[in-house]
């Protein structure tokens, strides 16, 4: 199990850590290298959401005409040269479409990975083979973290420290992937159960939980670090320990297919939505516990919530795993576009704390969504 688990963890590492999450991470740096407004860093944060997002949404045909391992090949590639470019980027432009770059690998990496589960791993290792994979992006940001700190002023040669460690990580999965893959799939994949809207039908709970959880995420990604720094006026140092401790709780999503299959998916849901919610209302108070808190449950929360998404949609589809997380991750991901596009215009008109309420207040709603399981 782990000869795959372990590789696929790297690469969800390098394509949601760095390639996605790491421009929030350096945001204040680039800010004021480039002298980007709100607006801007916003329009940048919300391209790697779109890019993110249309890569989820040809994710499953991909998968179906070239397999899960090349995929996986795309999306480790396009991190390399998305992170290589916002390496040297001189502009705005340049940078929002390098970032635009980045933001695919993510998408294609946990539909594909989702697939690759379900083909190589048993029914029984699925669950904790999806969740640990991934706690991918926490392990990510824990190294991400120290290097932003070494490298606060050279955020540059940070992102090429990234690419480099992108290719490592694409090097080994396809290594991997190549050397296993005369695997077949314990199930037949080939056939599609029902029409597109039998399967918008199907999966209309959980598109509609990743919906409001991607908005009233999105501004905890891309401005939580500016709302310490410019708010509350942190040092650099406190922000990255900030942001360390977020990836550092988040290795506890890990065990979430353990804890689901324990307590069961409803209950586990909203549990987690309540924890979720809580932390982004949490960073509002002026306060070191507090903020430091918020970062606790964020961290552990978000990539719990991510990693129920995908045992949610394995559920659902079990037939093939890939269209189930690709629709819950699409709907997440065009919820995080919307709200990090949004979100710097918020902040500009009112404030940071009036913002993040907002969106923390967007995230209630997914209470009422009633968690269905039919597939099964």
């Amino acid at each position: 199990m782990w000869k795959y688990i372990l590789p696929g963890i790297a690469l969800i590492g390098v394509t949601y850590a760095f390639a996605r999450f790491s421009f929030g991470l350096f945001l204040p740096q680039i800010t004021e290298s480039l002298r980007l407004s709100d607006s801007e860093a916003g329009m940048i944060g919300s391209s790697a959401y779109l890019a993110y997002t249309l890569a989820l949404a040809s994710a499953a045909f991909f998968i179906k005409q070239y397999q899960a391992n090349r995929v996986i090949f795309w999306a480790g590639f396009t991190a390399v040269i998305g992170l290589f470019v916002m390496a040297i980027a001189p502009n705005f432009t340049v940078l929002l479409s390098a970032v635009f770059i980045a933001g695919l690998g993510s998408g294609w990496a946990s539909p594909a990975y989702a697939q690759i589960v379900s083909e190589r791993l048993s029914d029984k290792q699925a669950d904790r083979g999806n969740t640990w994979i991934n706690s991918g992006t926490s392990f990510g940001l824990i190294i991400s973290g120290p290097i932003a700190l070494f490298f606060t002023e050279y955020w540059r040669v940070a992102f090429l420290l990234f690419a480099a460690m992108a290719l490592i990580a694409l090097i080994w999965n396809r290594h991997t992937l190549n050397q296993h893959s005369e695997k077949r799939s314990k199930r037949d994949n080939s056939k599609e159960k029902g029409s597109g809207s039998a399967v918008l039908a199907r999966a209309k709970s959980i598109i509609l939980a990743a919906l409001l959880v991607g908005v009233s995420t999105s501004i905890y990604w891309t401005f939580s670090r500016s709302f310490l720094t410019v708010e509350y006026e942190w040092t650099t140092f406190a922000s990255i320990v900030f942001w360390v401790l977020m990836g550092v709780s988040g290795v506890v999503g890990g065990l979430s297919g353990g804890i689901i299959n324990q307590f069961g998916l409803s209950l586990s849901y909203r549990l987690t939505l309540v924890f979720l919610i809580s932390s982004i209302f949490l960073l509002t108070v002026s306060n070191v516990l507090a903020v430091f808190s918020s970062a606790i449950f964020f961290g552990s929360m978000y990539i719990f919530m991510t990693g129920l998404f995908i045992v949610w949609s394995a559920r659902l589809f079990n037939d093939n795993p890939s269209i189930g997380v690709s629709l819950s991750f699409l709907a997440l991901g065009l919820g995080q576009t919307l709200g990090s596009f949004a979100g710097g215009y918020v902040i500009e008109m009112w404030s940071y704390p009036s913002a993040f309420i907002l969106f923390a207040s967007v995230g209630i709603a997914g209470f009422f969504i009633p968690v269905m399981q039919k597939g099964d």
